[in-house]
């Protein structure tokens, strides 16, 4: 079977989008699909304003067209909603072939962060809802994110939920701290930007250390701010999982946020999460044994330092790359020769 997947995020991003498409074409491949991608790599970029890590293709098309038509692939997936995403559904449809399409990122949210105008905001949702309409199925991180599409003009039975999983194999065993902070360590791994809503975080008076891993516009602006805070910038899967590991309590003070691979991963490695009652995290941990869920997020930390981190493991088994191709697999729309 051959699998396309069109997106506008990929190297030399990290985030949950690039982390996920990944790990769904490492385990299609497994399943003896052949599985091919279009990313920015093949164009022209520039950076996207206000989010530079993101770039925008400039020179899609009539390139794109050659691209397809030379995989001529059964399955078509759209990721993004950007450029290579667009000229993908273009391509799509002016050649009669089915689609799905995946619902990654609150764009309109991370839009009203930066300006604050509620009318842009519901703009660009009807943007996106007339965007994935066209799809026979869109694929969406969690029920609370379905529930919010549904409400904002998505087609309800073409929404279907597809979970997330993690990569165990980077999680290496440490015995004890291998560094010397003071106890407890609270941590966040992400980027560093308005959206992530950081600064309810860092500006917690609480006894221990802070730590934040993640680069972003913001970072400089927060070292200066936060003086107290190790703000150790971009390392990688390895070093990363060393530091979750040695940690006491994961924050993650997103309110915008569809999943947050980055949640279950600290889960695997055993570590209690701290978070607002929100979709990503709610659909995670609410209503079960670790769930410590709070408006206020010094309650959420106080009560995170109380779970069992044998109970973070247990949680965490479901959250596999495998069921996540599964459950791709399941929706994908296969076109016949």
């Amino acid at each position: 079977m051959k699998i396309l997947i069109a997106t506008d995020a990929w190297d030399p991003q990290t985030n949950g989008v690039v982390i996920t498409l990944k790990n769904l074409g490492k385990q299609l491949i497994n399943n003896k699909n052949e599985v091919y991608y279009i990313t920015p790599k093949m164009f022209k970029t520039i950076p996207c304003p206000t989010y530079p890590e993101i770039r925008l293709s400039i020179n899609i098309w009539p390139k794109i067209n050659k691209i397809i038509k030379k995989i001529d692939p059964e399955v078509v997936h759209i990721a993004t909603e950007g450029p290579i995403g667009f000229f993908t559904k273009k391509y799509c449809n002016k050649h009669n072939i089915k689609f799905t399409t995946s619902y990654h990122t609150k764009f309109p949210e991370y839009i009203y962060e930066r300006i604050k105008i509620k009318l842009v905001e519901n703009l660009a949702y009807k943007f996106l809802a007339n965007f994935h309409k066209d799809a026979e199925r869109t694929l969406v991180t969690t029920k609370s994110i379905k529930n919010e599409l549904i409400y904002k003009g998505f087609i309800k039975n073409k929404l279907k939920v597809w979970t997330r999983g993690v990569d165990r194999s980077i999680f290496k065993k440490i015995n004890g701290r291998s560094f010397d902070y003071k106890p407890p360590i609270y941590i966040y791994v992400g980027r560093v930007s308005v959206e992530k809503n950081l600064t309810e975080f860092l500006d917690l008076n609480i006894d221990g250390t802070k730590i934040v891993i993640g680069n972003g516009p913001m970072l400089d602006y927060l070292k200066k701010k936060y003086f107290n805070v190790l703000f150790l910038g971009k390392k990688d899967q390895f070093t990363i999982a060393k530091y979750l590991l040695e940690s006491d309590v994961f924050v993650f003070p997103s309110k915008t946020d569809t999943f947050g691979v980055v949640v279950i991963e600290a889960l695997a490695m055993g570590l209690p999460v701290a978070a607002f009652p929100v979709p990503g995290p709610l659909d995670i941990i609410g209503g079960t044994k670790i769930d410590v869920l709070d408006w206020d997020l010094k309650k959420s930390i106080k009560k995170a330092l109380k779970v069992d981190k044998k109970d973070c493991i247990n949680l965490a088994q479901k959250y596999t790359w495998e069921n996540c191709a599964k459950i791709f697999t399941k929706q994908m729309y296969i076109n016949q020769k």
